[in-house]
C-alpha cells in the first residue's frame, strides 16, 4: 500500500517513528514532512502536500499527525474529495475506512502512544470501505454538497 504522511513538529517523533513502523510493515510510504524538527513550522505545509498527494492516487491512504489531529484533519478535509477522520482508538480508525471511506487518518501526538498510532494506523490501512448501500449514499450526499451546494432532501 502507498501511504502518504504529513505532520508538524508536535508530531515530528510519532512521524518517524510510523515511517519507520510502516516500511518494516512493507508499505511504500512517502513522508512530506517535516523532515526536520522547528517548534514554528506549520501543519497546513506538509498536511496539505500528504492529503493533494492522496487525492492524487486513489490506490493510497494518508495519515495526518499533529498536537491533537484537529487542526490537520481539518486542513486534509480541505483538499477536494478526500475525507479525513480525526481518530484516538482503533474502532474508530475502522469505522472511518468501513463506512465513510476515509483516506486520511489524522492522530494526535500529545493525545496517544506510539504504540496506540501503530494500531491504529494498522487498523486503518487494513480496513476495507463495506460499499454498503447506506454507506455510499451518505458519501454520495456529502460529495454532491462539496461539489454544487445541493443539500441533501429531506424525508
Amino acid at each position: 500500500m502507498r501511504v502518504h504522511l504529513g505532520g508538524d513538529h508536535a508530531a515530528y517523533e510519532l512521524l518517524g517513528e510510523l515511517v519507520s513502523f510502516l516500511e518494516a510493515e512493507g508499505h511504500e510510504v512517502t513522508n512530506h514532512g517535516p523532515h526536520a524538527l522547528d517548534p514554528e513550522d506549520d501543519y497546513p505545509v506538509f498536511v496539505l502536500r500528504a492529503a493533494e498527494a492522496v487525492a492524487a492516487d486513489p490506490d493510497s491512504l494518508g495519515i495526518v499527525l499533529g498536537g491533537s489531529g484537529n487542526g490537520e484533519q481539518m486542513a486534509a478535509n480541505k483538499v477536494e474529495g478526500i475525507r479525513a477522520a480525526l481518530c484516538y482508538n482503533t474502532e474508530l480508525a475502522m469505522l472511518a475506512r468501513e463506512h465513510n471511506n476515509a483516506q486520511v487518518i489524522s492522530i494526535g501526538g500529545r493525545m496517544n502512544t506510539v504504540d496506540e498510532a501503530k494500531a491504529m494506523v494498522a487498523a486503518f490501512l487494513a480496513t476495507p470501505f463495506s460499499a454498503a448501500p447506506r454507506h455510499q449514499r451518505r458519501i454520495d450526499m456529502v460529495s454532491a454538497y462539496e461539489t454544487s451546494g445541493t443539500l441533501p432532501a429531506q424525508g
